[in-house]
């Protein structure tokens, strides 16, 4: 397996089979957006196939709940800030759960690791990485030679960012470990003063105290490599001495909504609560997966429809696989269906490239349409291993999970019956009802020359 370090800029072998990952979680201070959900997706979707290739996965998610944009929510809506926190918390598990996203091992908040965030911080000032002053206590970039790493940026392109302003900082790019705050705000006693921490330590102290000093993969959006992911290296490779904190890092790619920037002053901000209103959630997901993660991608209602087309013609495959005839053992197919499974494989080791890989999944529908338009048997062996096959891919992906054997009632045999003799008939009128009926009833004929076929509206 192969996968791109946005340190290296390469793809890089990856084999271990032991696997510690670290996903940046959200700051609950509003709904989760369609951004949220591409990295989300991208990182469960990556997190099954671990698991499927066999990897040992261990993955963890923090949840920001102390952040300066919940202060400002709490004070916007006169609600107390761990109010809000809760609030938005719970929301953001309801968008995993109704997304399908069910990879995460351990969710942890920053609120419920003080301690641990105190004490990293304690070490740092200790080893002259970081400084007190009357507002708090700041990293200081400079004593940290490979500031900039991830981000590949020079001294000179580091000292053009003005960093949280503070007159009290020694350099305009430090950032700060811990706030000092009035005790009518949200805080806690530390060594610093009352206060609270800022951003990045809550990530490293978290990942510290379940992965350790050094872990495999690190994964988020793109926009966070700075400053937040640098941050991250510096606090941790200064406080443990030891390099590299992470072997691997990971980004998603830009989200656009109709070819331009998500945010709410262009009327384009859509939450993951409002585009399951309009999209079934598997849609979603293989719309995201339709593209690599590292690439950007363009959200909007033609993608959309087409995607769903795509799941549709999905979910009659099997229909379409299930009424195939068994018959004798069909010469060659089984191991078609072997090497199509291997290609597979191959894509998703190549830094999980999942529009290849669904370019093979459609390699196994021209089989199965294969069989079905030409009236051909298949053996119960093969039958077998192309729909266990089909199911094992579309499940990395975390689509299909709502088929069920196809069943139709009575009635509706009665009514396709019934349009058959119309046909026959040349009533084409009475045909045409009969079929605009059926379609109200979710159930879409297709004439063929081998007969009417039938399938579910999706």
């Amino acid at each position: 397996m192969k996968i791109f370090n946005t340190l290296s800029k390469e793809k890089e072998g990856f084999e271990k089979k032991d696997v510690k990952m670290f996903v940046c979680g959200p700051t609950v201070y509003d709904n989760s957006h369609l951004g949220h959900a591409r990295t989300y997706i991208a990182y469960d979707i990556i997190a099954k196939y671990l698991r499927y290739r066999n990897y040992n996965l261990f993955f963890l998610m923090n949840i920001t709940d102390v952040d300066d944009k919940i202060i400002s929510r709490a004070i916007e809506t006169k609600k107390d800030p761990k109010q809000i926190a809760a609030q938005f918390e719970k929301a953001f598990m309801e968008d995993l759960k109704t997304l399908g996203i069910d990879t995460i091992d351990k969710f942890a908040r920053a609120s419920e690791h003080i301690a641990e965030i105190i004490d990293q911080i304690q070490r740092l000032v200790k080893k002259k990485f970081a400084y007190e002053t009357a507002t708090g206590v700041y990293f200081d970039i400079t004593k940290f030679d490979d500031y900039g790493k991830l981000s590949h940026q020079n001294t000179e392109e580091l000292k053009k960012h003005r960093i949280e302003p503070d007159t009290t900082k020694k350099h305009p790019h430090d950032f700060s470990l811990w706030k000092r705050k009035d005790k009518t705000e949200l805080g806690w006693d530390s060594p610093f003063g009352f206060g609270r921490p800022g951003w990045h330590i809550e990530d490293t102290a978290i990942s510290e105290k379940y992965l350790g000093t050094q872990y495999d993969i690190h994964g988020g959006a793109i926009d966070l490599i700075f400053p937040h992911h640098e941050a991250e290296i510096a606090q941790m490779e200064s406080v443990s001495g030891k390099k590299p904190m992470v072997r691997i890092w990971t980004h998603t790619g830009f989200l656009l909504v109709n070819s331009e920037k998500m945010s709410k002053s262009l009327g384009n901000f859509i939450t993951i609560k409002d585009a399951v209103k309009k999209h079934d959630p598997e849609v979603i997901r293989l719309f995201f997966a339709m593209s690599h993660y590292r690439s950007p991608i363009n959200f909007d209602e033609n993608n959309l429809k087409q995607t769903k087309n795509t799941l549709e013609t999905l979910y009659n495959t099997l229909s379409v696989l299930k009424n195939i005839e068994k018959g004798k053992e069909d010469d060659g197919l089984q191991a078609e269906i072997e090497r199509i499974k291997r290609t597979f494989l191959e894509h998703m080791d190549d830094d999980f490239n999942t529009p290849y890989a669904i370019s093979s999944i459609f390699e196994l529908i021209d089989l199965v349409n294969k069989f079905a338009s030409t009236g051909k048997k298949i053996s119960k062996n093969s039958k077998d291993l192309l729909g266990t096959t089909l199911m094992e891919m579309c499940n990395i992906f975390g689509i299909l999970k709502n088929y069920a054997p196809p069943e139709i009632s009575e009635d509706v045999k009665k009514l396709i019956d019934e349009r058959e003799i119309a046909r026959k008939k040349k009533d084409y009128k009475k045909a045409d009802a009969v079929r605009v009926k059926l379609e109200k009833m979710g159930i879409v004929l297709e004439d063929t020359k081998n007969g009417v076929k039938w399938k579910r509206k999706f």
